[in-house]
């Protein structure tokens, strides 16, 4: 599933967006932009819709555990 990350940089009035191809991949970026005092303004899948951090979060660990573990 794809994610779609809306933010809008520091000082700086227009939104931006970035893709992430899995959960895990956009809670990582959601960390990064949350790092550098970006502004999250939406995450948005097509199957899902609009989502706060925390349902990224539940899709993100739902996706790790059906993921098969390597050994």
């Amino acid at each position: 599933m794809s994610y779609t990350i809306g933010f809008q940089a520091k000082d700086q009035k227009a939104i931006l967006a970035t893709e992430a191809a899995t959960a895990n991949q956009a809670v990582a970026i959601v960390a990064a932009l949350r790092r550098s005092a970006e502004e999250i303004k939406f995450i948005r899948s097509p199957q899902e819709g609009e989502m706060g951090i925390e349902m990224l979060l539940l899709l993100a660990k739902e996706e790790a555990e059906e993921m098969p573990q390597r050994t």
